[in-house]
């Protein structure tokens, strides 16, 4: 199966953007490291296309343990080498976590995953962790959001706290289900049918400890989608800078994915037929 990465952005020592065109997406990626952490980004991001589906995905190594950068780094490149496979695209994802997760035990590092693949119109996603993905409508509605997997993202869902309890709570950055660990578990999920406006977002947790998911949806949903990234990613260095008093705060490094429908181009109207020119 011929595979096309549309771009990569693998453990950036600075901040990094890419915007691409594929198919029937448009695509924008942005990514920089922790704020003065002095060290390269443990996230990594990047997007495929394959005949049969485009596929997004970011990883963010798990602070704190040895590797998290490297952990991350390998499950883009197990995704990348499943969906090179003549297989459904669904099982080579399958797969490629399965596969990570394998090779990753033992290592004393982890890292969460959360793969989109964008098919038929509509999309799948699948992710173990707390990088997350969304999607919404022009105006704003929340058609598709998944839950960290954590006992702060649970108990939010479950409707045991407010997302702004979550936001401020002190176990927010405990997750229950990475790559790394025997009962790895990947969930999954999906939307039907995608409008021609809707905006698809997957990111590290950087983006979703610092900012509302209101913030987060007003910022893309309208505009260009870089114009969009570009708002998401101010918000972000503002909140994690503490500049807003009051708000969250937490500095992390940030990465993240955004695709949207290319609008087809309409053809101009043909214009009426010239006069014939009199005769001399």
């Amino acid at each position: 199966m011929k595979v096309e990465a549309c771009f990569r952005l693998i453990e950036p020592a600075e901040e990094r953007r890419e915007e691409a065109d594929h198919g029937a997406f448009r695509l924008v990626g942005f990514a920089f490291p922790r704020p003065a952490a002095g060290r390269p980004s443990q996230d990594a991001l990047a997007a495929w296309r394959r005949e049969d589906a485009l596929v997004l995905a970011v990883a963010d190594g798990v602070g704190g343990l040895p590797g998290g950068g490297s952990a991350a780094r390998l499950a883009l490149a197990c995704l990348e080498a499943c969906l090179s496979l003549d297989r459904p695209a669904r099982d080579a994802i399958l797969d490629a976590f399965e596969e990570a997760n394998t090779r990753i035990l033992g290592s004393g590092s982890a890292t969460t995953l959360t793969v989109v693949e964008l098919a038929h119109g509509g999309l799948r996603t699948y992710h173990c962790g707390d990088s997350s993905a969304l999607v919404c409508g022009q105006r704003g509605r929340v058609k598709l959001f998944l839950v960290g997997h954590g006992p702060v993202g649970y108990a939010e869902h479950a409707g045991l706290l407010d997302e702004e309890e979550a936001l401020r709570h002190d176990e927010r950055h405990l997750i229950s289900n990475h790559l790394g660990a025997v009962d790895m578990r990947v969930e999954m999920g999906s939307l039907p049918r995608l409008a021609p406006r809707d905006t698809v977002l997957l990111a590290s947790d950087g983006l979703w400890d610092n900012l509302r998911r209101e913030e987060i949806v007003e910022a893309v949903r309208k505009g260009s989608l870089g114009q969009g990234v570009h708002r998401l990613a101010a918000l972000v260095r503002e909140r994690m800078a503490g500049s807003e008093g009051g708000r969250p705060s937490k500095p992390d490094d940030l990465s993240l994915l955004a695709a949207r429908p290319r609008s087809p181009r309409r053809r101009r109207p043909a214009g009426p037929a010239p006069s014939p020119e009199p005769a001399a």
